[in-house]
């Protein structure tokens, strides 16, 4: 499958490619190997290298594709970011550039964290970036203006009782 690797709304990422077999893959520094580089793979690869070299995440508390179980049927999220004691803080929806970020998307993310109640969502197409933060208090989801740095994420959560 061969697409243009569209401009992002993300700083550019030092992504390392090949070509295999007539098809490109890019090195995932988080699963550690080479990946198809598919219109999502470019997104996720551009989103998470900006929370690493921008927002101060370590790559070592970063899941890319973790596997999960929703009502006794496997999914995989395309990320999951958790703090220095293993318990999940984010889970990340991207989409490729092309799909537009609507209520089925968030719809998804959020069954995504049935089994792991985080209080942070994220889903990007790599032009549009939502982060929501879980008001359980009030049982809602809140926009936030940008997705938090990695040591911000670790003090709102800190904030919140029953975390």
């Amino acid at each position: 499958m061969s697409f243009t690797m569209q401009a992002l709304n993300l700083p550019p990422a030092r992504l390392k490619m090949v070509r295999r077999a007539g098809k490109r893959e890019v090195f995932d520094v988080f699963r550690k190997r080479y990946v198809a580089l598919t219109p999502e793979e470019w997104v996720r690869q551009h989103f998470l290298h900006w929370l690493v070299a921008h927002k101060d995440y370590p790559v070592s508390l970063i899941a890319v594709e973790s596997h999960l179980m929703y009502n006794q049927m496997p999914r995989r999220a395309d990320a999951i970011v958790y703090d220095r004691h293993g318990k999940p803080l984010m889970i990340i929806e991207c989409k490729a550039a092309s799909v537009t970020l609507n209520r089925d998307v968030f719809d998804q993310v959020a069954r995504y964290n049935a089994p792991f109640g985080v209080p942070f969502l994220v889903a990007s197409n790599g032009l549009t970036h939502y982060c929501c933060l879980h008001d359980r208090k009030a049982e809602k989801w809140l926009f936030l203006e940008d997705v938090p740095a990695y040591a911000e994420l670790l003090s709102r959560r800190a904030a919140m009782p029953g975390l």
